[in-house]
């Protein structure tokens, strides 16, 4: 099987895309071919990603695809975001999460919620070449992420934040955050409010960066806030008013990861298409076996329904209309299909699919994340079971 034919087998279009959206999905899978196909072996060994490779996500736009062009950005659409995050991923989850971050999280929390004079600011320095991360989680507060011990006091002319983040994407290489602290703990949640903070800012340093089992390549830190000096100027949105800014960005950000887990699930069937037409037992190729072929059959299916279900989920964002339901469900089945179709993509390849010298077993390692951040599979179940018995 030719690898044209594969690529349409196992990723042909599921929602019709435009013009711009297939020659954008065309530059992005060159980029992941060429430059980064080459270097996954490497950076997942090396728990790090490749600088150079960092600096060709902004000189491609990858960094602010959703970003006016006033701030240096494409201007495109969320939904054109969500295929680059999947064309990456299809080749390395921890470079689709990277870039993932900084549009759906951090580029967009600044285009909904910040000031012009810090859109000004910070939206172009994230497009040119800053990278950026996202500060909601502590080790007290995950699922319960309200329950943050962040805390931020007013002095003058800025405040001073203390505490510890941690499990933050892209801390090692990041200079911008968004952080959440309270200002107010008598007053619970309505208490948080977001601060763009800057590494450079005193009181502030990354700690330490986790060992994963996946997306390893991908850091993931602690950060140290002890009295970090932020300006009054740098509180994004309305003080207090940050559990808002919090829930409606993650909403946004699990389409994110919805595209990263679909991507890992082609890569992974795209994979198992090569080697079961290469690989003999018998006298002929494997997947002549009606056996190997209804499992290929099937690891399709599951692809082509997670896919359809990011997709909606990001075109009904882009429209305006009601998504966190469809997010839920699209992060929740696209999680759980992209570790079932790595997993069995494992078996397909037998002894080979479980040591490292085949990409398979890397993509199952990958796939196990999509279960846990930006909202347990638990918290979408509660999510979406709240708004189908509410009969939102």
């Amino acid at each position: 099987m030719s690898q044209t034919a594969i690529e349409q087998f196992a990723g042909g279009p599921l929602t019709r895309l435009s013009e711009d959206e297939e020659m954008f999905r065309a530059s992005v899978r060159e980029f992941a071919e060429g430059e980064l196909r080459p270097r996954v072996e490497a950076m997942d060994e090396a728990a790090k990603l490749d600088p150079a490779l960092i600096k060709q996500c902004f000189d491609l736009g990858l960094m602010s695809i959703e970003t006016p062009e006033a701030y240096g950005g494409a201007g495109a659409s969320f939904f054109t975001a969500i295929v680059g995050v999947e064309e990456l991923s299809r080749v390395d989850p921890s470079v689709g999460v990277f870039v993932d971050v900084q549009n759906t999280l951090v580029n967009n929390a600044l285009i909904r919620w910040a000031n012009e004079e810090q859109k000004k600011k910070y939206l172009s320095q994230l497009a040119g070449e800053k990278v950026g991360a996202y500060a909601l989680s502590e080790a007290g507060s995950g699922s319960d992420a309200f329950a943050l011990a962040t805390r931020a006091v007013e002095q003058d002319d800025h405040y001073l934040l203390n505490g510890r983040k941690l499990w933050i994407t892209n801390g090692n290489e990041a200079e911008i955050f968004i952080v959440f602290a309270n200002i107010n703990p008598a007053a619970g949640y309505k208490g948080i409010t977001a601060f763009i903070v800057e590494k450079g800012f005193e009181g502030f340093s990354v700690g330490k960066k986790e060992n994963k089992l996946g997306i390893r390549a991908s850091s993931t830190t602690e950060l140290i806030l002890e009295d970090c000096r932020v300006p009054k100027e740098n509180v994004m949105g309305e003080a207090g008013k940050g559990y808002k800014i919090s829930i409606e960005t993650l909403n946004e950000g699990r389409i994110g990861i919805g595209a990263q887990m679909i991507g890992i699930a082609r890569g992974a069937l795209e994979a198992s298409l090569r080697y079961t037409s290469e690989r003999q037992q018998f006298g002929k190729n494997i997947n002549e076996f009606q056996g190997v072929q209804f499992q290929l059959a099937e690891m399709a299916t599951e692809l082509e329904a997670a896919r359809l279900m990011v997709y909606n989920a990001a075109r009904l964002k882009d429209a305006g209309q009601p998504f966190v339901k469809e997010a839920a469900m699209a992060k929740l089945y696209s999680s759980r299909a992209a570790e079932r179709i790595a997993s069995k993509a494992i078996e397909l390849y037998g002894g080979y699919g479980f040591v490292k010298d085949y990409p398979v077993e890397k993509f199952w390692r990958d796939s196990k994340i999509g279960a846990i951040y930006e909202g347990t599979s638990n918290m979408q179940l509660q999510t979406i079971a709240k708004l189908i018995i509410g009969g939102k």
